[in-house]
């Protein structure tokens, strides 16, 4: 059917028969879950196929983390799900108050390449707990992971009530022509300035997950070793092609050459000769590949800084400026740029003109130096000595600030972004205070003011 054919389809569906009960979603967890478990082994492969990652990351990054959000939220949707009591105030009297959240409807899930099966299934397994119906557009330089979802979508679900759409450019403009009740987005800034355009039109809610450069901080009372090994690790996971890896590097002075070097020893101990390496992943596609290999070009390399048409060394670059190509976008891939600063305070300001990011990482073990960061410099979500971490935790929130996104989810955040909250006064009938209705009197309006105040 055309994609008009399958938005009306789903619509029709959700209008006529209304959201599923909280038990049905459970079962539609349920057995979305089994069938993963089932499909481990294909959808490795197609992940390998894609981006070259072993069945280890694939597991660790994309299909565990999808079976833990999976259940986690089917051990709280009962209780996320039940009608909230709010207090009602005596002005109001006699009531109560209380707040039902309903689902949007025919719902709009847009993922990118880069974690192919866990960005397109997480948002789909939130709003399908909310009691939306759902078109899923994977990300289309990941075509054989896309193909793996669109086919285990279609083995537990009915297509009026999720359906995937393989494709390019031409079908994401369809869909985006399409009239959504909302539209949930992951991927790069200039596709999201889009999509929120075509949004705008429909008076279509959307939550934006985009990128940005996320800066990794350490300070001279970071514990180095850890630190390098925690960097080291999120920058090399899906070789850097990944929305939360750390950008940048800025290190205090006195530590940068011995935090350096272990960083360059950490990647030597994970992959050793990283270019034959069959556990480093590759770049997704010759473009990307010559993207990455053109912002390093003059640049000081302190260690990594070469490729194989497929693959890029681990990189570290040295004596950057502030606005050298590298640091005037998201890089996406196996380079940090280092950059040395001698007072942290000289960092704040600079950080504070910049665009907000997705996270933010600091190393330290100073506590006045980790309030300083969190309460000075705005950030989507970070860590404290550690990397990249923060997602996985289901009862934490997840998204981007400015520029870097708008919304969230994950967990209960997830259920609460794919459900408008409805309010809802019930009116008791056995007393109606005059005071409220014309003519107004001078004694009405004294009461009114006793209660509003």
């Amino acid at each position: 059917m055309t994609i008009h054919e399958l938005v009306s389809l789903q619509r029709q569906a959700f209008l006529s028969g209304g959201p599923l009960p909280v038990e049905a979603r459970i079962d539609q967890l349920e057995t979305l879950r089994k069938a993963i478990l089932r499909w481990e082994g294909p959808i490795c492969q197609a992940l390998y196929s894609d981006l070259g990652k072993t069945h280890e990351e694939a597991y660790l990054t994309e299909i565990g983390m999808v079976l833990s959000e999976i259940s986690f939220i089917m051990g709280h949707l009962s209780q996320w799900a039940r009608a909230k009591k709010v207090r009602t105030p005596l002005s109001l009297f006699p009531a109560r108050s209380y707040i039902l959240r309903e689902p949007y409807g025919v719902v709009l899930i847009m993922s990118p390449w880069n974690y192919p099966f866990q960005l397109a299934l997480n948002p789909l397994v939130g709003a399908l707990a909310a009691g939306n119906h759902c078109v899923v557009k994977p990300g289309s330089a990941a075509p054989a992971t896309s193909r793996i979802i669109a086919q285990l979508v279609a083995e537990c679900f009915p297509v009026e009530q999720a359906a995937v759409v393989l494709g390019g450019h031409a079908e994401n403009q369809a869909l985006l022509d399409e009239k959504f009740d909302y539209i949930f987005f992951t991927g790069g800034e200039r596709v999201g300035r889009a999509v929120l355009e075509k949004a705008a039109v429909q008076c279509t809610p959307v939550t934006l997950e985009m990128g940005g450069k996320s800066p990794c901080i350490v300070d001279e009372t970071a514990n180095i070793p850890l630190a390098a090994r925690r960097i080291a690790f999120g920058k090399a996971l899906n070789a850097g092609q990944t929305c939360v890896a750390p950008d940048y590097l800025l290190v205090q002075e006195s530590v940068q050459i011995r935090l350096l070097n272990a960083i360059r020893d950490e990647w030597y101990h994970f992959y050793g000769d990283t270019l034959q390496s069959p556990q480093w992943p590759r770049i997704v596609n010759p473009r990307h590949y010559q993207r990455l290999m053109g912002l390093m070009a003059g640049q000081q390399v302190f260690c990594g800084g070469v490729g194989d048409g497929m693959r890029i060394a681990p990189t570290l670059l040295v004596n950057v400026a502030w606005d050298a190509p590298v640091m005037r976008e998201e890089i996406f891939g196996p380079i940090l740029p280092v950059i040395p600063f001698r007072r942290l305070e000289d960092v704040i300001p600079i950080l504070k003109m910049r665009e907000k990011p997705l996270a933010l990482y600091l190393f330290s073990r100073s506590a006045g130096n980790q309030d300083l960061i969190l309460s000075q410099v705005p950030f989507g979500g970070g860590c404290i000595n550690d990397t990249v971490i923060h997602l996985s935790n289901s009862r934490l929130p997840f998204g981007g600030v400015g520029q870097s996104g708008m919304g969230q989810y994950h967990g209960r955040y997830s259920f609460d972004t794919f459900t408008h909250e409805k309010a809802v006064v019930v009116k008791g009938g056995w007393l109606d205070f005059r005071f409220r209705y014309p003519p107004f009197t001078r004694e009405k309006m004294n009461t009114v003011r006793k209660f509003l105040r």
